[in-house]
C-alpha cells in the first residue's frame, strides 16, 4: 500500500525547461558564449546545477577550467534567485492529482537535484506552504540523486517504510533513485526524457497523464 509519494520537481510537477534555458543562456551571454537552443537542454538537465554547467561548457567551451565552472555557476545562481519562477508552468492535471492524493491521506514530498535554495524559493510560490509535507533540493551534505540517501531521509521523516513510497519522476535519474531506495517507481511521459529511457532505468509503471498515477495508487 502506498502511503507517500515523492516527486521530482523539474519535468515532473512543473515545466522549467524554458526557465533553465533562459538563465543558462543569460549566463552564457554574459560570459561571451553563444546560446544553446532550448530543446537541447532536455538532455542536459537532471543532475544538479554544477553538472548542468559542465554540460553546457562541453558544448560551448570544451577546454573550460574548474574556475570557469565556479564563475558560471555563481552567475547562474544569482540570476535564478532574482526570479525563480520565470517561465515556469505547472503541468496540466498536476494540482488536481496532488489535492486528490492529499485528501486521501497520502503524504507528499519533493526531492529535486535543483539546488536547495532554489527549491525552497519555488515550492511555496507554486503550491503554497501546506500541500507538501516536506521538500528538498540538492544539498552539499546529502549525495544527489540517483543516490538513495535523500529519498530514504524523506521516508524516515515521514515515518513510512521505503516500500510504502512511490517515487515519481521524468528521468532515468529518478527511476534509479527510487529503485536504489527500495521504493516503487513511476516514470512520467510529459517531462524531458523518453519512455524507453524510463523503462530501461527500471520504471515499474509509466504515466501518460497525472490521472494514471492516481489510478495506479488507488487500484
Amino acid at each position: 500500500m502506498i502511503k507517500a509519494c515523492i516527486f521530482d520537481l523539474d519535468g515532473t510537477l512543473c515545466n522549467t525547461l524554458d526557465s533553465i534555458a533562459y538563465f543558462c543562456n543569460q549566463t552564457l551571454k554574459q560570459l561571451g558564449y553563444p546560446n544553446i537552443p532550448t530543446n537541447e537542454y532536455r538532455s542536459l538537465v537532471g543532475n544538479g546545477a554544477e553538472q548542468l554547467i559542465h554540460n553546457i561548457f562541453h558544448i560551448v567551451h570544451p577546454t573550460y577550467t574548474p574556475e570557469d565552472v565556479h564563475t558560471a555557476k555563481q552567475m547562474f545562481m544569482d540570476l535564478y534567485q532574482e526570479d525563480p519562477l520565470k517561465c515556469v508552468t505547472l503541468y496540466d492535471g498536476i494540482l488536481p492529482l496532488l489535492h486528490t492524493l492529499k485528501s486521501n491521506g497520502i503524504l507528499l514530498a519533493i526531492l529535486s537535484n535543483k539546488p536547495h535554495v532554489l527549491t525552497r524559493l519555488s515550492i511555496p510560490k507554486l503550491f503554497g506552504e501546506h500541500l507538501f509535507d516536506v521538500w528538498y533540493g540538492q544539498r552539499d551534505e546529502v549525495p544527489r540523486k540517483p543516490a538513495p540517501d535523500g529519498a530514504l531521509m524523506i521516508a524516515r521523516e515521514l515515518l513510512v517504510q521505503p516500500s510504502q513510497c512511490l517515487f515519481i519522476g521524468d528521468s532515468d535519474v529518478d527511476m534509479h533513485t527510487g529503485n536504489n531506495a527500495g521504493m516503487k517507481t513511476a516514470g512520467v511521459l510529459w517531462g524531458y526524457r523518453s519512455k524507453e529511457e524510463l523503462l530501461h532505468a527500471g520504471a515499474q509503471m509509466i504515466a501518460s497523464t497525472p490521472l494514471d498515477i492516481q489510478n495506479f495508487i488507488f487500484q
